[in-house]
């Protein structure tokens, strides 16, 4: 039966990550496509700039939701049906999480639903992050948030956190806790930092030609 929880740890995860609260709840205010809106992002920071705070409060929340749930309905899968518990840091199975992790970001940047163009993935990531290591997660939205404070810009701190995750993954994982899966994790890691990363391709560009919005600039729709 174990096979059957790893067509759940590839399917369940994808679909919900594809679930966008940003095209939807701008598709019920407005009746628009936020991806033809301000940034063309359908994520919390274009929603925050062109809906306003209280959409992005709706976008923030189904993010993390998604998220937390693709990682929680895998481990469930594994535990109750696979008898494996991925949650236990000396078990070989603790990659299937990462995974999960892994693929809820896969589905939220490339949503089944909405023709394969989501948002770029860093909240549902950071979210699924903390179930997996909440010391993981701590230290890269501690980066995160000193690098947007200084410098106000949300696609450096999301590129820099990126960039750490895997590095920060192998020494929780491997030099502290000695899981025997950190290898595996780390790998998975290094896939999912480089595809937030490869999806801020034109924000990279932005920053390096001096032309990125700032936190709190008003983005003008298209």
């Amino acid at each position: 039966m174990i096979w059957i929880c790893f067509i759940i740890m590839l399917a369940v995860p994808y679909l919900l990550g594809g679930i966008n609260t940003s095209i939807i709840v701008t598709k019920l205010r407005t009746g628009k496509d936020i991806r033809s809106m301000g940034s063309g992002n359908a994520g919390l920071t274009n929603t925050l700039r062109t809906q306003g705070k209280a959409s992005s409060a709706v976008v923030l929340l189904g993010d993390v939701a998604k998220a937390v749930l693709a990682v929680l309905a895998v481990r469930l899968a594994f535990q109750f049906i696979g008898g494996v518990d991925t949650a236990d840091y000396s078990s070989e199975m603790k990659w299937v999480e990462y995974m999960a992790g892994f693929m809820a970001v896969v589905g939220h940047v490339f949503p089944i639903y909405y023709g394969f163009k989501g948002g770029k993935g860093v909240l549902a990531a950071i979210s699924a992050i903390f179930m997996l290591d909440w010391r993981t997660g701590l230290v890269l939205l501690g980066v995160f948030a000193v690098l947007v404070a200084i410098t106000r810009y949300v696609s450096l701190g999301s590129c820099v956190s990126s960039g750490l995750f895997f590095a920060v993954t192998f020494v929780f994982g491997y030099v502290v806790d000695g899981d025997p899966a950190a290898w595996i994790n780390t790998f998975i890691a290094l896939f999912m930092g480089g595809l937030i990363i490869y999806m801020h391709r034109g924000n990279i560009s932005r920053l390096a030609h001096h032309t990125e919005k700032k936190l709190g600039e008003k983005t003008v729709g298209k």
